[in-house]
Order: C-alpha cells, then sequence, then structure tokens
C-alpha cells in the first residue's frame, strides 16, 4: 500500500474554487478518493487565522476529516495589503515528508511549488501529485507534478 502525505494551502484551494465555480472544495470527498489510493500517513492544511468563527469551524471540519491544521496570524499592514504566506512553511513540511512518503499531495496552483515538485521527484523518488484549478493553476505547477488533478465539479460543495 502506497503511502499518502498531504498539503493542502487552504487559502489558494478557496479563493481559486470560488474565483472559478463560486463552490467550495470538499475536503471530505478528497480524503475519500486519496484512501482509495493508498494510506494516508500525514496531511497538513495551512491556513490563516483571522479569529472568525466560521473559520474556525471549518478548520475542526477539517481536523474531523484528518488534517492537522497549521495557523499563521492574518497581518495587515500599516499601507492596508495583508500577509499571509505558508509558501515556506509548506515546502519544509512537504520536504520532511518525503523521505517516508510514495506519493506527495499539493492542493495548491502556485507556480512557485513547481521547484519542490522537482526536487521531489528527482531527489527523493517521489510521485508528485498536485490538485488545483486549471484555469488559475500555474502551468509551472501542472508541468513539474507527476499527475496534475483538475478540480473540477467532483471536487466541490
Amino acid at each position: 500500500m502506497k503511502k499518502i502525505a498531504v498539503f493542502a494551502d487552504v487559502q489558494n484551494i478557496y479563493y481559486t474554487c470560488r474565483e472559478a465555480y463560486g463552490r467550495q472544495f470538499n475536503y471530505r470527498k478528497l480524503w475519500q478518493q486519496l484512501q482509495s489510493q493508498g494510506e494516508i500517513v500525514t496531511a497538513y492544511a495551512y491556513a490563516i487565522d483571522r479569529g472568525d468563527q466560521q473559520q474556525q469551524k471549518f478548520q475542526d471540519a477539517l481536523k474531523h476529516i484528518g488534517f492537522e491544521v497549521k495557523l499563521k496570524p492574518f497581518i495587515q499592514r500599516s499601507d492596508g495589503s495583508a500577509k499571509g504566506d505558508w509558501d515556506v512553511g509548506i515546502t519544509i513540511d512537504v520536504l520532511e515528508a518525503a523521505p517516508d512518503a510514495d506519493i506527495i499531495v499539493l492542493l495548491s496552483g502556485d507556480g512557485d511549488f513547481a521547484i519542490l515538485l522537482d526536487k521531489l521527484i528527482h531527489s527523493y523518488h517521489c510521485e508528485a501529485w498536485a490538485y488545483g484549478v486549471p484555469s488559475l493553476t500555474a502551468h509551472a505547477l501542472i508541468n513539474a507534478a507527476s499527475r496534475f488533478q483538475a478540480i473540477e465539479q467532483d471536487l466541490l460543495q
């Protein structure tokens, strides 16, 4: 049975699904699909903590499914822009999990992760799967993945 490690860039998936489909991603369906492919040994969901009650309910639902939720505080800059990026944290966790996984699953459309997927495939000999909304996923990420899974109607709620 293949060992699967899952890493979800929650903000990226939320905004791309909302923009492309006006709907939310169904993490429970994803979990069920992945369980049919092997054993999920690690699952992290990376989110921004705004202290919002609805967000906390969502985070609790992710925990109930089986994800460990990692939170960063929402930072509002003086110029009005916001900061809340998990790219480095996701990368570190993926590299730590890679030696013990056969398949790394990344939920994100962010092209910055293309280098990471290349590293997984060539240095760790893992399969590197990327899940993203096709129209909003960087071509570099799609091309770097050993398997790109389009987020479409079957993974939405």
